[in-house]
């Protein structure tokens, strides 16, 4: 029953979108298509004749409201943009722009010369602004995925021809209401779930609701008591491709199955990505740290006898330190780089994290028509003489020429009787690409003879046809009378296999006409039925030469039919079928190499989708079990050992329990899923996310977005697909090609172990940031490496190099691996933390101390005079030197500050063999080689950008002044040192797998 307005205002907007969630994922269950018409009539108080009065239309659209789709609740794009810039790890950068400016505050407030703290205020400052661009990015990449009632609304036809109390009415399709007695015909779309009750060669297509290739007949008969395969239903916003035809409404808006599937679609939640998830442990554990650090520090410092004062800005200029400002930027990078890399290789990311959730996929949910076969209708066999001949169009050599009679026989009746024409747009393409008008069955046959070219080009035309009875589905059938060439008149029929043959007493065997035996019947018939067996559309062909009292100037009729339709030759059968797409069975092979489960999940019959399930691998070799009803699937453990692979039809899963659902999905690493209505696919979708599987699912219809929607990565088809499953998918594939998403997939793998290697050379670099301000805390000296240095470190010069190791090439065994449990195996884990920071960074901060303590002893400060001696220097007092030499505050800020580039410099020299080192996590550097030129350019670049912030006239503004070159010899042999550290580590993970080294810092 349709909701009532009057209902709305009892509940919260929040409440009535929960209770629209909950009605949307039930399934459609009706008996509108199935009670007698008169009953039907009687419920909505309609007329088959006349339709609804215009009064009685008025009062129904005042009680059930407008035909539309009710939009969900929009969140404002200032909201939007908000969220996105506090989401995740910006939160954490925020709060290390706040306690900047905390310090600053204290500083400010308890300074004798009311000073400001110019390096505090610079840091915050870089923080909002790495925030800003960050989050700005993101949303704008993000934004246009937001539109999905948008893309529903745009397939809501306009008008609607209704008949109003006898007459005619082109309406508004809103106003269309229960009961409306609805005129469709060619090229209309549909303006309502709609019963037909009168047709004419009436033909939908349906492939945005059910996925179904090809248009679907209508009858006014009832054929299924499901709702969604009943033949005598069209449905909302569906296309009328043939015919003519009347029905009565009996579902508007909402209500409908597209609105269903609208509704359901807009108000899913989807899960957080697993990289989302990374990003917030990941900020909670450095959160945790530096507060940590920081209040140790602080307790330190009171037990030290410092003021409270100078013991809160130590712990907020700790917490401030530990902070990765360049990280969360870097990160941001990195999947637009491979964005943009997989783009070039048809993968269309709309939403970044999707890059390396598609990574750690475990199962696709695939869809068959499109994304697994080529959407397009092709011959594969052909039945005649008694024998089979298979079809391949790339190599028709073994067709012999001339053809056997009775092939010949066969093309001329296809040929003759098909009503397939080419587009004339398309004439100087090849013919397997030219576009067809008409039927994709009789395009198929059209383009199978057309290459052939067996009678020639202007065959048809030399034998034009002079009368037709087209296909119906109530005949089954479709034949044509034409006039030959000789002046002889000849019957062609083609149709079912089983109604042809009932009309035929003869057949053309072995190159001449026999009768029809009860033998020859069987042979056909085992034709027909092996050829259904593999999933195959099938048609039987037949003939006959009338005598010479018909001539191509007889007056031929149908109605009635004055030409023979019984007693016709029998001359083969031809079938066909969308044939699966040449990468694909590699493909997925490939996938299941890399432990990825691949499950079909499809709107089509169960035959065809076993068969082309087998044909791509989707099935291997071994026991199939189809499931017809829900009690089989739970007698299913008792009776077999083997699970095999499993063909499930959705009436099955109507009746199974969730956990039923889950066991079968986790008994079975093989499974189809057969005509499969929106919900049901929903319902896959989330049983394998209980099963805790990172699900990635394939679609290009309406009746995929639901599905789409939920998945972990929806992807979408960018050619076949419809606007709707492109609105609700993640990644779009250009070419529509499965095998793209094996390239997605290798690309997320890459990406996920790329990012562990920049965030491994990232954190290094924070140990000698961290530890200098550690000895200026608890060891008094002089602050080693200044604010601005650390901004102009990572934002600076550590950015590219990070960014480049994006673009290392994937190790050898990323797709012979298992997906990554996003529960165990972490973006940052223990191990990589104690690389980073208990290996690599200690290195980095021995060089970076060495550094300062030579740089300061040239300068005349040697290490024992700077012991303690920071209250003094940061004084404007005289501060003598080792040598007893007066130094002005003025003139030791030079000498800090000189000591703080040197460190920079030191900690950049470090970072040349680190970056080195983080190009691979078990290999050699000799055998990986340094053949990612962007890492070599980045590794010129950081140099350079070192040399310009000391050199360049006036950069003691920025605090930097120029180096001696020899200083820069001073942090070499630390860097050396990494280096070959690294490679020994290396060398022992190899050795011994599971020795120290792999247990602690193989990360």
């Amino acid at each position: 029953m349709p909701i009532l307005y009057k209902q709305k205002g009892r509940l919260s907007a929040k409440e009535q979108s929960a209770a629209r969630l909950e009605n949307f994922r039930k399934e459609v269950s009706t008996d509108c298509h199935t009670i007698p018409l008169e009953e039907l009539c009687n419920r909505f108080d309609t007329d088959p004749v006349a339709g609804l009065t215009p009064a009685k239309a008025k009062e129904v659209l005042l009680l059930t409201g407008p035909n539309s789709l009710t939009p969900s609740k929009k969140k404002s794009q200032i909201i939007k943009y908000i969220e996105t810039l506090f989401h995740g790890f910006s939160a954490l950068l925020w709060i290390g722009a706040l306690l900047c400016y905390i310090s600053v505050l204290i500083q400010y407030l308890h300074s004798d010369k009311r000073k400001m703290d110019m390096d505090n205020v610079v840091l915050g400052a870089v923080l909002i602004v790495v925030v800003i661009a960050t989050g700005s990015f993101t949303y704008y990449q993000e934004r246009k995925s937001q539109t999905i009632m948008d893309s529903f609304a745009r397939m809501v036809p306009a008008k609607a021809t209704v008949i109003r109390d006898s007459t005619p009415v082109t309406i508004e399709s809103r106003d269309v209401v229960l009961g409306d007695l609805v005129d469709l015909k060619f090229g209309d779309r549909v303006p309502a779930d709609v019963r037909i009750i009168q047709c004419q060669s009436l033909k939908v297509d349906n492939s945005p609701i059910t996925g179904e290739s090809e248009p679907q007949s209508r009858s006014t008969t009832s054929s299924e008591d499901n709702f969604l395969e009943s033949r005598n239903v069209a449905f909302f916003s569906t296309n009328v491709v043939e015919g003519t035809g009347r029905g009565i409404v009996i579902a508007c808006g909402d209500q409908t199955v597209m609105g269903r599937i609208a509704g359901l679609t807009a108000r899913l939640q989807p899960n957080k990505t697993p990289m989302a998830k990374e990003f917030e442990r990941f900020m909670r554990i450095i959160s945790i740290w530096a507060i940590t650090l920081g209040v140790v520090l602080g307790v330190t410092c009171l037990i030290l006898g410092h003021s409270v004062i100078k013991t809160l800005l130590f712990s907020i200029g700790m917490i401030v330190a530990n902070v990765p400002e360049g990280l969360l930027a870097t990160v941001i990078v990195c999947l637009t780089v491979t964005a943009k890399r997989m783009a070039s290789q048809n993968c269309l990311i709309k939403k970044l994290e999707s890059v390396e959730t598609l990574g750690c996929t475990s199962v696709i949910c695939s869809d068959k028509t499109g994304t697994l076969t080529q959407n397009r209708m092709t011959v594969c066999h052909v039945w005649y003489n008694g024998k089979v001949m298979e079809i391949d169009f790339n190599n028709l050599r073994k067709i012999p020429k001339p053809p056997e009679l009775g092939f010949r026989n066969l093309i001329r009746c296809a040929t003759l009787c098909n009503r397939a024409e080419f587009v004339s747009s398309d004439d100087n393409k090849p013919i397997l690409q030219r576009q067809v008008r008409g039927d994709a069955s009789e395009g198929a046959i059209l383009k199978f003879v057309e290459v052939l070219n067996i009678l020639g080009k202007n065959f048809k035309n030399s034998n034009p046809k002079l009368i037709e009875i087209p296909f119906s589905s109530t005949t089954k059938y479709q034949i044509s009378v034409h006039a030959l060439e000789n002046k002889k008149c000849l019957v062609a029929m083609k149709g079912a296999p089983e109604v042809v043959l009932e009309r035929c007493s003869s057949i053309f065997h072995r190159n001449e006409t026999k009768e029809m035996t009860p033998d020859l019947l069987q042979q056909c018939n085992s034709a027909c039925l092996e050829f259904a067996e593999m999933g195959q559309r099938v048609l039987g062909f037949c003939d006959l030469q009338l005598d010479d009292s018909y001539n191509p100037n007889s007056k031929f009729t149908v109605d009635p039919a004055n030409f023979p339709q019984r007693g016709l030759r029998f001359l083969g059968l031809i079938a066909m079928i969308d044939p699966p797409r040449p990468q694909v069975p590699d493909a997925i092979n490939r996938c299941k190499t890399a432990g990825i489960k691949i499950a079909m999940v499809t709107g089509d019959h169960p035959i065809t989708a076993k068969a082309i399930a087998i044909k791509v691998g989707i099935i291997t070799e071994g026991l199939i079990h189809q499931f017809t009803t829900a009690q089989a699937v739970r007698n299913f453990k008792t009776r077999y050992s083997d699970p095999g692979a499993v063909v499930v039809h959705g009436l099955v899963l109507k009746e199974l329990l969730q956990e039923e659902l889950d066991d079968l999905l986790f008994d079975h690493p093989e499974i189809v899923f057969a005509r499969t209505s929106p919900t049901q696919k929903l319902q896959i979708v989330e049983g394998y996310q209980r099963l805790g599987e990172i699900v990635a699912v394939t679609g290009d219809g309406v009746n995929d977005a639901p599905a789409l929607k939920k998945a972990d990565t929806g992807i979408a088809m960018g050619i076949a697909g419809t606007e709707v499953s492109q609105q609700a998918a993640d990644i779009i594939l250009m070419d529509d090609n499965f095998a793209s998403i094996i390239i997605g997939i290798e690309e997320g793998r890459r990406i996920f172990d790329n990012l562990k290697k920049s965030i491994t050379y990232t954190l290094a670099s924070n140990v000698p940031e961290i530890l200098p301000f550690l000895a200026y805390a608890f060891l008094g000296i002089p602050l080693p490496l200044g604010v601005v240095a650390i901004l102009c470190i990572d934002l600076l010069t550590d950015m590219m190099p990070a960014i480049s190791l994006a673009y290392e090439k994937a190790e050898t065994d990323i797709m012979l691996r298992p997906p990554r449990n996003p529960l165990r195996d972490r973006l940052v884990n223990r191990k990589l933390y104690f690389l980073a920071y208990g290996n690599l960074g200690m290195l980095e901060a021995l060089g970076a101390f060495l550094v300062y303590f030579l740089i300061m002893a040239e300068f005349g400060f040697m290490p024992a005079r700077l012991l303690n001696i920071r209250d003094d220097w940061e004084s404007y007092r005289k501060l003598n030197d080792s040598y007893g030499r007066p130094w002005t505050h003025s003139q030791r800020k030079v000498v800090q500050n000189t000591c703080s580039t040197g460190v920079m410099m030191s900690v950049v020299v470090t970072q040349w063999t680190n970056l080195v080192a983080c190009k691979t996590r078990v290999n050699s550097i000799l055998v990986q080689g340094m053949g990612n030129m962007v890492l070599n350019v980045s590794l010129l670049v950081e140099t350079l950008l070192t040399a310009i912030l000391s050199y360049t006239p006036y950069m003691y503004y920025l605090s930097f002044y120029p180096l001696s070159w020899w200083w820069w010899i001073y942090a070499l042999p630390f860097s050396i040192l990494l280096l070959l550290y690294d490679e020994y580590r290396k060398w022992h993970i190899r050795k011994y797998p599971k020795g120290w080294y792999q247990r602690e810092t193989f990360y």
